[in-house]
C-alpha cells in the first residue's frame, strides 16, 4: 500500500462512525480478552520550548499503532487548540499502515470512554447528580460517556470561563439533559464527580464528597500537578490504568504518598476491576485517576477501523 492510498479519517468521520458506547464496550471487551495495560509500550514525553511532544505506541491483537501529539498550554489564549495529534494504525502481521486519523478527535473520544469503561463498575447505580469541573471537550465528553452507563438526573458544570460554562450547560439542556452552572461545594451532593481541567492545584475539599461517590480525574499527567487533594486520595479506593504509570505521572497520587497519607501499594489496576479480580469498595469513595496510556488509543482506533470496514463506501 502506498502512502497516498492510506485512508485518512477526519474527526468528523470518526465521530460519525464510532459511538461513545461502541468505544466503551471495545475497551471493556479487550481488557476482558487479555489486554494488560502493564505491558503497554513506553510512552515518551519530551519537553519543548512551548509545550510537550508525546509519542504513544501500542500493540494488541491484530494491530499496532502510534499517536504523535503536541500539548501547547498557551494555544487557547491565541484561539488555537491546546492539543494536536495524528494517529497511525498498522497491521500487526505485515506492519503496513492501514489508516491514519485525527489524533485530537481520537483522544476526545477515548479518554471519556476509558473513564466510563471502569466507572461502569465503580459508580453508584443511581446518579442523581453529576458534577463536572471544566467546560472543554473532555468535560462534555465525560458527561456523554457517563450518560451511556448511567441515567443521570442532573449535571452541574463548574469552570473558570463563564462563557464556555454557559455554552456547555446550554448544549446539555438542548440534548435533554437537565443542567446548571455550579460551584465547588456541589460535590457534597454528587454521586459522580469528574475533573477535566488544566488546574495545577486541588479543585475542591475532599472531606465534602459523599462516602459512596465516584471521582474521575483526567486533567493531568505530571508528577507535580493535581486536581484532587490528599484528603480525597486518602479516603478512597484508588483505581488507575496501571500502578507503575500512576506512580510516575499522577501527581494526585504522588503528592498524597509524599505527604504520608496514602500507600502506593494500595493502588488498584483498572483491569482488575473490569475482570472482577477486585470489586468496588462501596463503604468509601472511589477514585479513578487517569494518566492516559497508548493502549487506549489503539483499542479505539482499531474498533474505528473495523467499523469503517463494515460500512459500505468508506
Amino acid at each position: 500500500m502506498s502512502n497516498a492510498s492510506i485512508p485518512w479519517v477526519s474527526g468528523e468521520d470518526l465521530f460519525a462512525t464510532l459511538s461513545m458506547e461502541q468505544a466503551i464496550r471495545a475497551i471493556q471487551r479487550d481488557l476482558l480478552a487479555g489486554l494488560d495495560p502493564a505491558h503497554d509500550l513506553a510512552r515518551v514525553i519530551d519537553v519543548l520550548d512551548h509545550g510537550q511532544l508525546l509519542y504513544m505506541p501500542a500493540r494488541f491483537g491484530e494491530f499496532v499503532g502510534a499517536k504523535v501529539s503536541t500539548v501547547a498550554p498557551d494555544n487557547p489564549a491565541n484561539g488555537l487548540d491546546r492539543i494536536h495529534g495524528i494517529y497511525v494504525l498498522f497491521d500487526a502481521v505485515t506492519l503496513t499502515p492501514v489508516a491514519m486519523m485525527d489524533g485530537q478527535a481520537l483522544t476526545a473520544l477515548r479518554t471519556p470512554a476509558v473513564s466510563a469503561a471502569v466507572a461502569d463498575y465503580l459508580a453508584p447505580e443511581v446518579v442523581e447528580h453529576l458534577v463536572v469541573f471544566g467546560s472543554g471537550t473532555q468535560a462534555s465528553g465525560h458527561v456523554e460517556a457517563m450518560r451511556v452507563i448511567r441515567d443521570v438526573a442532573s449535571v452541574s458544570v463548574v469552570a473558570r470561563d463563564p462563557r464556555r460554562s454557559a455554552e456547555l450547560v446550554a448544549r446539555l439542556i438542548a440534548s435533554g439533559q437537565p443542567a446548571r452552572l455550579g460551584t465547588p461545594s456541589d460535590v457534597a451532593s454528587a454521586e459522580v464527580i469528574v475533573t477535566a481541567t488544566t488546574a495545577r492545584t486541588p479543585l475542591f475539599d475532599g472531606a465534602a464528597i459523599p462516602a459512596d461517590a465516584l471521582v474521575i480525574a483526567v486533567g493531568s499527567h505530571e508528577p507535580d500537578v493535581r486536581e484532587l487533594d490528599t484528603t480525597t486520595i486518602a479516603r478512597s479506593q484508588v483505581v488507575v490504568e496501571d500502578p507503575t504509570v500512576a506512580l510516575r505521572e499522577a501527581g494526585d497520587v504522588i503528592m498524597a504518598i509524599g505527604e504520608g497519607r496514602f500507600a502506593g501499594a494500595a493502588l488498584v489496576a483498572m483491569r482488575d476491576v473490569v475482570t472482577g479480580a477486585v470489586v468496588a469498595d462501596r463503604t468509601r469513595p472511589r477514585v479513578f485517576k487517569s494518566s492516559g496510556m497508548p493502549w487506549e488509543d489503539l483499542v479505539v482506533a482499531a474498533e474505528l477501523h473495523r467499523s469503517r470496514a463494515e460500512t459500505p463506501n468508506r
